[in-house]
């Protein structure tokens, strides 16, 4: 910890402490402004993702309840489906047609293998959803606690310079002390904003994966009843 005469101005902006911290406190800075910058870019990618997922949505629920023939439906979004809801009802009449023989009758057990192919689709449309979210969790939880360790590393830092100094004005001890809280204050930065958008964006997954579920059970239903017919 450097020494501060009596009387001298000490430049206490966030630049100045963080250059006058010891090594180990500027590490676990940099460690918390690099996961504070990498949860904010997650956090504006998901809310990218989960706004296109809702209009993709929107969109193909439009179309599915249009009244047009799921198969010309199909033969249009089947090959390169472009949202979730797509990719679901892909799977579901993928799966539907590759269970029809060849007079046009169906292989046994058709409803359990649509089923279980919307349901691997809506599993990886849900791990499409989530991915990145525990990053946030981990950033929620683990930064104040980052940044806990570099206040006291910190704290232990600026005694060790008052034993040396043998001075224990506020002028001497002051300096040592803001750049020790500047971790605290940094962990709290990051562990904030991660938590509430955390809990927001899992509600939101949430939300959207109820939505799909909703969807595929609507599909199941209409392919059970065709199947009865048949």
């Amino acid at each position: 910890m450097e020494n501060f005469a009596a009387g001298t101005p000490v430049d206490f902006s966030l630049i100045a402490l963080f250059l006058r911290a010891s090594l180990t406190v500027k590490i676990v800075m940099v460690v918390l402004v690099l996961a504070s910058v990498w949860a904010w870019a997650v956090i504006i990618q998901k809310l990218i993702v989960f706004a296109a997922a809702r209009r993709d949505a929107v969109r193909f629920d439009r179309q599915f309840w249009s009244g047009q023939p799921l198969d010309d439906l199909y033969d249009r979004v089947g090959a390169r489906p472009s949202g979730a809801a797509e990719r679901i009802f892909a799977a579901g009449m993928g799966e539907w047609r590759r269970s029809q023989k060849d007079d046009g009758r169906l292989i046994p057990g058709a409803q359990s293998r649509i089923d279980r192919a919307m349901n691997v689709a809506i599993s990886r449309e849900g791990d499409r959803l989530t991915r990145g979210l525990p990053f946030l969790a981990t950033v929620g939880s683990t930064a104040p606690f980052i940044g806990l360790f570099g206040t006291v590393w910190g704290i232990k830092t600026a005694f060790e310079g008052i034993a040396l100094s043998q001075n224990t004005s506020l002028a001497v001890v002051a300096p040592g002390i803001a750049e020790a809280l500047l971790a605290t204050a940094l962990g709290l930065l990051a562990a904030i904003p991660a938590v509430i958008l955390y809990n927001k964006l899992s509600s939101d997954a949430d939300r959207i994966s109820a939505s799909h579920e909703a969807f595929a059970d609507e599909f199941s239903t209409i392919l059970s009843r065709q199947i009865e017919e048949d």
